[in-house]
């Protein structure tokens, strides 16, 4: 067992290094690039500001955005799976304080059936039911000053500010240029200056699901200017996922008890278990989340590794998680 322990130590830096920089699959060159836009109530903020997600190699079902659904199995054993032909994008709107003032977000929330195994290029996160949540922060004056980006274990996190966000509420050690993120670069700050109906365009890429890139666009260049296939998503309450139709019945797409409250059904991710487990002293690392209240669901939705910022590095607390990476809003 110590030479177990020993090895996984060894091979940490080696796997990280490696995952962070193999990760990336062979974009399809196609006619059209696939975008999932949210239908719901047209006049709705839900509606005006939900991202588009625009994926690659739609061939791979694994690369669609999918609906959690439920059946069982042939040992009459309850499966959550994500069913590909069919997507939802999920939303919850929560308000918040910083620094006395008011901040609505809209957070957004979407599923895929996994990431596959692999080891050329080697996915660390592989695994089941796995998700990816977009949070755009809506200050008093309506406007988006911030995007969060983050999958739904709460790894790979990113706050990107936006050109309405003034400058004083930028981290101390902020530095100006694109922002790199195990791998991926983003852009520093999404400009929506001079956009009559601006609409936040967020690239996934294959595989792995990462977001790749961000950028604003006017909402007219969805019929014109670019060759894009619309898949229409109907825009749903986070509420849905707590009430999955199952056999005349309903189930949730989290565990309601035992060691695995508050995770998502089936999401368990191997790989990362036998090389972070350790470091973060938490067995379940990389598991996808319900994204809730803590003192609820017995699951921090934590965004730091270290297992001393379980409760500061929480996204629920979006106040003190702005705070604790150094946001000034």
């Amino acid at each position: 067992m110590r030479n177990l322990k020993f090895l996984v130590i060894l091979l940490l830096p080696i796997v990280l290094i490696f995952s962070g920089c193999t990760h990336y699959q062979k974009i399809q060159q196609v006619e059209k690039s696939t975008v999932f836009l949210g239908e719901g109530k047209k006049e709705s903020m839900v509606h005006r500001h939900a991202p588009l997600f625009l994926t690659h190699n739609f061939d791979s079902t694994y690369n669609r955005i999918g609906r959690p659904s439920a059946r069982y199995d042939n040992n009459g054993r309850e499966q959550i799976y994500i069913e590909a032909d069919n997507p939802v994008i999920y939303y919850l709107k929560r308000d918040f304080s910083a620094n006395k003032r008011n901040y609505t977000n809209l957070i957004y929330r979407v599923h895929f059936s996994k990431i596959p195994y692999s080891l050329i290029p080697f996915h660390l996160t592989a695994g089941e039911n796995v998700g990816v949540m977009i949070v755009i922060t809506i200050d008093s004056a309506k406007k988006p000053v911030l995007i969060t980006t983050v999958h739904t274990c709460g790894c790979y996190r990113a706050i990107v500010p936006t050109s309405y966000l003034r400058n004083e509420a930028l981290p101390l050690k902020r530095k100006e240029g694109p922002l790199r993120v195990y791998g991926e670069t983003l852009p520093g700050r999404l400009d929506y200056a001079g956009i009559e109906n601006p609409k936040l365009l967020v690239y996934l890429r294959p595989g792995v699901h990462r977001v790749m890139d961000m950028e604003v666009i006017d909402a007219k260049e969805l019929q014109e200017g670019r060759n894009l296939a619309i898949v229409p998503t109907p825009l749903k309450p986070f509420q849905d996922l707590e009430s999955i139709p199952l056999n005349g019945d309903t189930t949730s797409l989290y565990h309601k008890k035992g060691i695995l409250k508050g995770y998502v059904k089936g999401s368990i991710k191997i790989w990362e278990s036998v090389f972070l487990s350790l470091p973060s002293m938490d067995f379940f690392i990389g598991a996808d989340k319900v994204y809730g209240d803590a003192k609820e669901t017995g699951n921090h939705f934590y965004t730091s590794l270290k297992p001393w910022n379980r409760a500061a590095s929480d996204m629920w607390n979006f106040a003190q998680f702005l705070e604790f990476w150094g946001w000034r809003l």
